[in-house]
């Protein structure tokens, strides 16, 4: 009883009791200790009986004798065989009863039992395989060319066509080297086909991916032409495919033919879609009957989408009304094969239907469906778009009949959107006046909230070009209360907000709208117009940075970023952006002009004389241009090539006299005094009351000896007399408002407080131009003029008064009218700005266009 344990009961029960308990008498490490044990091995008790002599030729003599202290010595037969059973090497003999598993007949008595087998060591490794056999060695070429079929595939699928070029071409090399190791093995028997027709496929695909369209048709040709390749013939589709890229029509419609008479008729998807390219190549040849037969042939077995549409593309091509509108009504009754939306709507309050519903909302397949219906309403959209105005006598009326298609179809929802469209089409014709599109707009604000909300987007921008900037504010108003997160009327509310001064409340609409949509564009060039105006120019320019990114060829965003940097005081990059917006519009006056005045802000004037002659050949009515380039002859002693630009501003401006006294000038200087005489006196004819044009007619007449001088002379004295005169009222006048202003403050004293006069405000108007070719430009006082450069002399005109009597024509003094360098310090005119065509502010925005982008998806 010593060797048994009993469990305790245990008050609590505790649910692991018992794993680390275990019945001692099972424990075989203390078997040797065990004195009992010992015993029962010792004695008789447990052995089997004795071996009886009923086997032939024994004798008593032939059992073992054993005692309790020894083991038995078996006794040979009479032939020399020992007994069944007997331990060789006098090895004892376990009983039959007390052997348990893991015991041998040859383990020795005190022998450690291992049951296991664990004190043999480890197994020994197992043999490698010979790898020089020929067979192991077809085994692992041929895994090698497996290997490389799928890294051509993968480095295909990531986009790097070279890398699955080259993989396609090795596994190709590989495979054979194979076919010929085979064919030395004598194993040509067992060459896997279906390895050759993969590598030479995957080779074809990447060189057509590639544009290598020679070699991927030979490379088809030669698994087609191949009779041991099974339904080689449908890749003949793939080389159809290849002389259509190629614009080879004739070439691709029959391979596609050839292709359809090898798939049979249970390939009926196959077949259906080999007769939509066809149809596509008969319209790209202009052949539409041909064209129509191949789409009424599907439409008629298998309805679709895009082959309603292209059928009603071709009836439209021949102007075919009645068949356009059949086609139209089976185009929306074509099935989808979708499921409702109301199967992802939660039902109950059932929690497990709940979260299964939730679960499938967004996935792949959800994914997909939503995208079919999309592409589905987006034909349907642009085909009532492009048939309305042909069916019906007009637009109206044909865009009347496909919305009451619609609403008898399963796209009932697109009704709503149909007349939207219908009141943008109005719109986009310039037909701001047509009430009915107002009135279809106005129709949809007790509609739902999309609905809503697209149509007052609409309205506001309507609104907003024509200036009624409380209208718009307004239902800016409605399309952000139907529909917060349409970025479309939250900028459209920014730019009612801009108009108004109120920059700092347009940013918050700005950013607003790129929160709810990162990639608008519009919302992202209207806030850095806004940080302009705030002259917060990093944070502008780090806008138009990041606009640039996106619009890689914006000619807008481009010349911003110029002006941002000239207003910065960084004239290099400001020349470098400007550059890169001619590349974009290299015949832009404007911009041209610009980098001629930047270049002579600079310094360097023959690189502004070449960019503001070029700015002149593409718009030679500038005056800022013209003015400049007369100047700059002037100064290189060139006077008689700067008469035709004068001549010119003279012909622009017929009223401004400077420009003819500047021809008359550049004549003196030239030494033409007859002509400049001539000049004078046709100045004089047509403004005789100017006192420079009479007094260069008195220099020139005493000089020349003629009698007209004392005539001259007589009318200059007039006309001086005439000014002083009017000088004189004019500062009389002056002084009498100026007393007369002092006394009525006296008299006023404090009984009343003074008028303070509101000061004006800029007001801004909308101009109808577009940027084509003339840029958006901020009118901002940061930008720099005319006047002279820190850095060297500007080119400028001068009227100066006339010379003494005793003065040569050509001296250089200030009494001379002349052009010539200017003295930076000394006293001087700022000619006007470079501007050809001035644009206002409004202008500078990015506005929401008016189109299916203003439709929320």
């Amino acid at each position: 009883m010593e060797n048994v344990h009993l469990v305790p009961e245990e008050e609590d029960d505790d649910l692991y009791t018992g794993y680390n308990d275990y019945n001692p008498t099972f424990d075989s490490e203390d078997l040797n200790n065990d004195v009992g044990f010992q015993q029962a091995v010792r004695t008789s008790h447990g052995r089997r009986p004795p071996m009886t002599a009923k086997y032939p030729g024994t004798a008593i003599g032939g059992r073992p004798i054993g005692t309790a202290y020894g083991s038995r010595v078996p006794v040979g037969t009479a032939m020399g065989r020992p007994m069944t059973g007997a331990v060789q090497d006098g090895a004892a003999r376990p009983m039959t009863a007390v052997r348990a598993a893991g015991y041998s007949s040859s383990i020795a008595r005190g022998s450690v039992f291992d049951p296991l087998g664990q004190s043999k060591g480890p197994a020994p490794p197992l043999e490698r395989q010979n790898e020089d056999t020929p067979e192991e060695k077809i085994k692992i070429l041929e895994k090698k060319v497996n290997d490389l079929i799928e890294e051509s595939c993968l480095a295909h699928a990531h986009g790097d066509l070279q890398l699955s070029l080259e993989k396609a071409k090795e596994a190709g090399r590989k495979e054979r080297a194979l076919v010929r190791q085979r064919e030395q093995t004598g194993t040509a028997d067992h060459i896997n086909l279906d390895l050759t027709y993969s590598v030479l496929f995957n080779l074809a695909n990447q060189y057509a991916s590639n544009d290598m369209y020679t070699e991927a048709l030979n490379t088809y040709q030669v698994i087609v032409k191949n009779k041991m390749f099974n339904n080689a013939g449908r890749l003949k589709v793939n080389m159809a495919n290849i002389y259509f890229k190629q614009k080879n029509y004739t070439k691709a419609i029959k391979f596609y033919r050839m292709a359809l008479d090898q798939i049979s008729n249970a390939h009926n998807a196959m077949r259906i879609k080999i007769m939509q390219n066809i149809g596509v190549v008969f319209i790209h040849m202009g052949q539409y009957s041909d064209a129509i037969t191949s789409f009424e042939y599907i439409m008629s077995e298998n309805p679709n989408i895009k082959t309603g549409f292209n059928l009603i593309l071709c009836y439209y091509a021949i102007g075919d009304r009645e068949r356009m509108k059949k086609a139209f009504q089976k185009l929306i009754c074509v099935p989808l094969g979708i499921d409702d939306e109301d199967k992802y709507i939660p039902a109950n309050d059932d929690p497990h239907a709940n979260m299964v519903i939730e679960a499938i909302k967004n996935d792949k397949l959800h994914q997909m469906e939503r995208d079919r219906k999309a592409l589905a309403e987006k034909y349907i959209m642009t085909s009532a778009k492009l048939i309305a105005p042909a069916i019906e006598s007009s637009f109206a009326a044909g865009f009347d009949w496909c919305v009451d298609m619609v609403k008898g179809s399963q796209y009932v929802e697109l009704a709503n959107d149909l007349e939207i469209n219908k009141a943008i089409t109005y719109l986009r014709q310039r037909d701001f006046k047509q009430a009915e599109a107002v009135e279809t707009l106005k129709m949809f604000e007790k509609k739902d909230s999309r609905v809503k909300s697209a149509a007052a987007t609409n309205l506001s921008f309507l609104y907003f070009l024509e200036k009624d900037y409380d209208q718009a504010d307004r239902y800016a108003e409605l399309a952000m209360s139907a529909d917060r997160y349409n970025p479309a009327a939250l900028i459209n509310k920014g730019n009612t907000v801009f108009v108004k001064e109120d920059y700092e409340k347009a940013a918050e609409f700005y950013k607003e709208a790129l929160r709810n949509d990162s990639s608008c564009t519009e919302a992202l060039y209207n806030l850095g117009l806004t940080y302009k105006r705030l002259g917060r120019l990093e944070e502008s320019l780090d806008c138009f940075l990041k606009l640039h990114a996106i619009l890689r060829n914006s000619a807008q965003v481009m010349y911003q970023l110029a002006n941002l940097y000239e207003m910065l005081e960084d004239p290099h990059q400001a020349i470098e952006w400007l550059m890169q917006l001619t590349s974009v519009t290299p015949t832009d006056a404007q911009v041209l002009a610009k980098l001629g005045d930047l270049y002579d802000n600079e310094g360097d004037k023959s690189q502004a004389f070449q960019y503001y002659y070029e700015s002149y050949r593409y718009f030679p009515s500038n005056i800022s241009v013209i003015e400049w380039l007369g100047a700059y002859y002037i100064d290189t002693q060139f006077c008689e090539k700067a008469i035709q630009y004068f001549e010119r501003a003279t012909l622009i401006q017929p009223t401004q006299v400077k420009w003819q006294l500047m021809v008359a000038s550049c004549y003196r200087r030239s030494g033409n005094y007859q002509k400049a005489l001539e000049t004078y006196k046709d100045i004089h004819r047509k403004f005789p009351e100017n006192v420079e044009c009479l007094r260069f007619l008195v220099r020139l007449c005493t000089d020349m000896g003629l009698k007209e001088v004392q005539d001259y002379a007589t009318k200059l004295k007039k006309v001086e007399k005439m000014k002083e005169i009017r000088e004189q009222r004019v500062r009389s006048g002056r002084e009498s408002s100026a007393r007369g202003r002092r006394e009525g403050s006296a008299g006023s004293g404090s009984s009343s407080s003074p008028i303070n006069t509101p000061p004006l405000r800029a007001s801004v108007s909308r101009s109808e131009a577009k940027y084509s070719p003339v840029l958006q430009q901020g009118r901002d006082s940061g930008q720099s003029n005319h006047g002279t450069s820190a850095k060297g002399e500007r080119l400028s005109i001068k009227l100066k008064t006339l010379p003494g009597s005793n003065e040569p024509y050509e001296a250089s003094t200030q009494q001379e009218i002349d052009a010539s360098y200017v003295d930076p310090l000394g006293p001087q005119m700022q000619r006007p700005k470079t501007a050809a065509r001035k644009r206002t502010e409004e202008d500078e925005f990015a506005d929401e266009e008016l189109g299916d982008d203003l439709l929320p998806e």
